[in-house]
């Protein structure tokens, strides 16, 4: 079994190297030539210096793995791949693109006999030793020649991989788990800022981290990274008041408010995220100013 990985960042590479110590024959390719040189030196991978070089190395049919940043990275790349790719060749997209794309892309693949499969793939950093979740959305046909190499990345080969469906369906199902965890690490959040904020107790919530891990109802990784962090940095100091949002969970509330579908918790996490993003301030500069106009209540000056 081989395949060629396209992108070798902190997913990639680590995807490639699981690959390889399972007995996958990996081909890679990476802008930065360095990230190469390491797996091939570290790993066994055979490099490539260019798109063109890592298809060439590949035995037809042929199965390029994507793992490049949604939306213009990974369209441009595509686009490049299709005149040096043949009918029966595969190619994969495992990041995290809009699945409204990955449909669009498997019917322009289509065209040229090109199969398409769209692979969510969680696990983060983690993943090179635990395993990947992999939830793939294509035919079943090219999902079962992609297999061996679901089973390989996957925690074991019985369980954390399935076909979700046809097109599309990875990256929707990855969306909405995205989604989910939006809601998860919130409440986790509140939770803990809400304990921080009891003075009198003097709680220790490293301790209570580490507590709830036991055998308690919300017992989770994500609970398990969250004691982690605690213990080693308890007031978070050093760390800024600002989280990023990726996309998929601005997809996800999108994708209820086009089906009607009541999605509270995530949108307000969503919406949390933009709060801690905005630098200017200018809503809550605004609220001030009408609450002095009805109510002569005092404005807060810089």
């Amino acid at each position: 079994m081989q395949i060629a990985i396209i992108g070798l960042g902190r997913m990639g590479g680590n995807m490639a190297r699981r690959l390889l110590r399972k007995g996958i024959e990996v081909v890679g390719y990476n802008r930065s030539p360095e990230v190469t040189a390491t797996l091939q030196r570290e790993e066994g991978l055979l490099p490539a210096d260019s798109l063109h070089e890592a298809v060439e190395q590949l035995s037809a049919p042929r199965i390029v793995w994507l793992m490049l940043p949604a939306g213009n990275a990974t369209e441009q790349t595509l686009h490049e791949l299709i005149p040096m790719l043949a009918e029966g060749d595969i190619i994969v997209d495992g990041g995290n693109a809009n699945y409204h794309d990955s449909m669009r892309r498997a019917a322009e693949l289509q065209t040229h006999g090109i199969g398409f499969i769209d692979a969510g793939t969680s696990g983060g950093v983690w993943g090179l030793e635990n395993g990947y979740c992999m939830m793939v959305g294509g035919s079943e046909q090219d999902v079962a020649r992609l297999e061996p190499v679901l089973k390989a990345l996957a925690p074991a080969e019985d369980r954390g991989w399935a076909r979700m469906g046809p097109v599309g369906a990875g990256h929707y199902t990855k969306m909405v788990h995205n989604g989910i965890e939006y809601g998860m690490m919130q409440a986790f959040a509140e939770g803990f800022d809400l304990m921080r904020s009891k003075r009198e107790f003097d709680l220790d919530l490293a301790r209570v981290a580490e507590t709830w891990r036991h055998s308690s109802v919300v017992r989770s990784w994500l609970l398990d990274l969250t004691a982690d962090a605690l213990s080693k940095e308890p007031d978070m100091a050093a760390i800024a008041p600002v989280v990023p949002d990726s996309g998929e969970g601005r997809w996800t509330v999108v994708e209820a408010v086009d089906q009607g579908v009541s999605l509270p918790v995530i949108t307000l996490a969503l919406q949390a995220r933009f709060a801690s993003q905005d630098e200017e301030g200018y809503q809550a500069r605004l609220l001030s100013v009408m609450r002095n106009a009805f109510g002569g209540h005092d404005v807060v000056k810089r």
